[in-house]
């Protein structure tokens, strides 16, 4: 009998279980639904179902940086305990180490793998985000991990424009503390400013501030929203009196990324 593809993702589907696995199920079975079914409870691969809706909030996270180009890479697990397993570390490192000579589509030459591990450690396991950034032409490209129990934690990437690497360095350590969401002012969705200027303003009036005064009260509370935000506008973590901007001495940040397990 003809196995489909839509056969597998139905298998897959009822199950839980792996491409590869309701594959060779369904081939095991003859194209019987039912029969593959039981193959795979039978094999101990259909409880796999039971854990896909399961929360995955713990995990590790691998930076790569090889020359010009740095990879993040982040895979999701249930438990500290599977999150700093030598398996589970050593995979997400391989991936980044992957990503980052070839691009972000070399993810998907693992998916057995982490379908395998989701079977073997019997938790809800799968990638979660994944980011290569590369320098251009008077660019350098810097990363940071801070490590915990053996695993990743908290992965920067950063390219800067006219810096040097230890510029770039210490800019990807103060991201990692900080932890802004945008590198500048207008990359932050209007519809969030507007939302944030409209709560401000209610807060400001109901906290009865004079009328003629609201405008001026409103900016200074939207700016200091905008600098728990944006990359350019914090102070930086190790001087305070400058903020990152003032810092960078007329170099640029072009672009950054940031993976923090659990967030």
């Amino acid at each position: 009998m003809s196995i489909t593809a839509k056969d597998v993702q139905t298998l897959r589907q009822s199950t839980g279980v792996g491409m590869m696995d309701a594959k060779k199920a369904l081939e095991a079975n003859d194209g019987d639904m039912d029969a593959a079914t039981q193959w795979l409870r039978v094999q101990g691969l259909a409880s796999a179902a039971k854990r896909a809706g399961r929360v995955a909030g713990e995990g590790a996270v691998a930076v790569v940086r090889n020359g010009d180009v740095a990879a993040i890479v982040e895979m999701r697990c249930e438990t500290d305990f599977v999150a700093k397993s030598e398996e589970f570390v050593s995979l997400v490192d391989e991936i980044a180490a992957r990503v980052c000579a070839e691009g972000e589509g070399a993810t998907a030459q693992f998916q057995e793998n982490i379908e395998k591990m989701l079977t073997t450690l019997k938790e809800n396991i799968s990638l979660g985000r994944v980011y290569r950034l590369e320098a251009g032409e008077g660019e350098v490209v810097e990363t940071y991990s801070h490590q915990q129990a053996g695993r990743g934690v908290n992965a920067v990437a950063v390219v800067v424009k006219g810096g040097t690497e230890e510029l770039a360095h210490e800019i990807a350590v103060h991201i990692a503390f900080a932890k802004p969401l945008f590198l500048k002012r207008e990359d932050v969705p209007a519809e969030e400013v507007a939302a944030e200027r409209k709560t401000v303003e209610e807060i400001s009036r109901n906290e009865g501030k004079p009328e003629a005064a609201l405008p001026k009260i409103i900016e200074g509370r939207l700016n200091g929203w905008f600098k728990d935000r944006v990359l350019l506008e914090q102070n930086y973590v190790k001087d305070e009196k400058q903020s990152i901007q003032q810092f960078l001495n007329g170099a640029t940040i072009t672009a950054f990324a940031q993976v923090v397990i659990g967030s």
